[in-house]
């Protein structure tokens, strides 16, 4: 399967919107995070949102093709992290992949540092569990500049009915089918988060 420039352009797009509605909320700060989607699977390609960009001001072009190791095959310079969305996408088939920098993900990073049991609510609905009677926790793993170091981390600490993982001091990963679907795993795993915070 091969990529072409409108399937880029595309996925630039829709990234681009995305970005703006978390950089709206406070979620991608500076120009920090950053997003990916699935444009191939075999061989496994990702449009990426290129480093060093206001993620509020995207535009459909600043998107870079990489690889299954993150590395850049068309388009500028890819986040460093790049390589971290490509290892999701493989190990999780997820369509597109979330990293936002939140305060509630560091902050309960820091207090569960083994991980932040849910449930009884409502929102876990969002990510496809039951509200009740069953315990989902949302793992959290230690950081790493090694995005290799940082793949095996999230593969043995992952939960497959949990979408997301709190990387610790840094930020939250959320994966998805598609890029709305991500979005809204996002949305609920952060609301979730928040909500552990304030209880706390």
């Amino acid at each position: 399967m091969t990529t072409s420039a409108p399937d880029i352009e595309e996925a630039g797009a829709v990234l681009a919107a995305e970005s703006a509605r978390f950089a709206s909320f406070g979620w991608m700060r500076g120009t920090s995070g950053n997003l990916s989607v699935v444009v191939s699977r075999d061989p496994l390609r990702l449009a990426v949102t290129a480093s060093g960009h206001d993620k509020g001001e995207l535009t459909p072009s600043d998107v870079v093709l990489v690889d299954a190791e993150g590395a850049a095959v068309a388009g500028g310079r890819p986040s460093a992290e790049a390589a971290l969305h490509a290892r999701v996408a493989a190990l999780t088939g997820a369509g597109a992949v979330v990293h936002v920098h939140t305060v509630a993900s560091v902050a309960m990073g820091r207090r569960s540092p083994g991980g932040i049991v849910l449930r009884d609510l409502e929102m876990l609905k969002g990510v496809g569990q039951p509200a009740h009677d069953v315990e989902v926790t949302l793992p959290v793993i230690v950081n790493s500049q090694d995005m290799g170091v940082l793949g095996d981390r999230l593969e043995a600490a992952r939960d497959p009915r949990m979408p997301a993982v709190v990387v610790a001091g840094h930020g939250l990963y959320v994966w998805g089918d598609t890029p709305r679907q991500a979005r809204h795993h996002t949305e609920v795993v952060e609301w979730l988060l928040e909500l552990e915070l304030t209880e706390r």
